[in-house]
């Protein structure tokens, strides 16, 4: 059983060098420095939500429904990977309504579970 490969350091969140790669066909190891693509850094959660967006083919209605939340926690989310991908990310001026109905989707998305409270944290933070 393959496991996924960690793109950060469990004890201190930098990313991770890989310095190794072997073959398992003839065992052939190569060792030394090796770059990892922007995807390998995100999260496990971020990998699967990008699954999900890139297989609803960036429809955001179907991601809220494969995923059962709301339209600003996807929002949220794929903001969060763009930023992490190393990406600004640019905002629309919110209104009163708007801000309101993003923290709600992101409480209800933390209440359910479906997000962690480190990132419901994040999401709350960003304008």
């Amino acid at each position: 059983m393959r496991r996924r490969a960690l793109g950060r350091c469990p004890v201190c969140g930098e990313a991770l060098d890989v310095t190794r790669l072997s073959c398992p066909r003839c065992e052939t190891s190569i060792e030394g420095r090796f770059e990892t693509c922007k995807f390998c850094q995100l999260s496990n959660e971020q990998k699967d939500f990008v699954e999900i967006f890139i297989k609803s083919r960036g429809n955001i209605k179907e991601v809220e429904r494969e995923l059962g939340v709301s339209y600003p926690t996807v929002r949220g989310r794929l903001d969060a990977i763009i930023q992490a991908l190393g990406y600004p990310v640019e905002r629309e001026k919110e209104d009163e309504a708007q801000t309101a109905a993003r923290r709600k989707g992101i409480l209800d998305s933390l209440a359910k579970g479906e997000i962690h409270a480190e990132e419901a944290i994040k999401l709350l933070k960003q304008r």
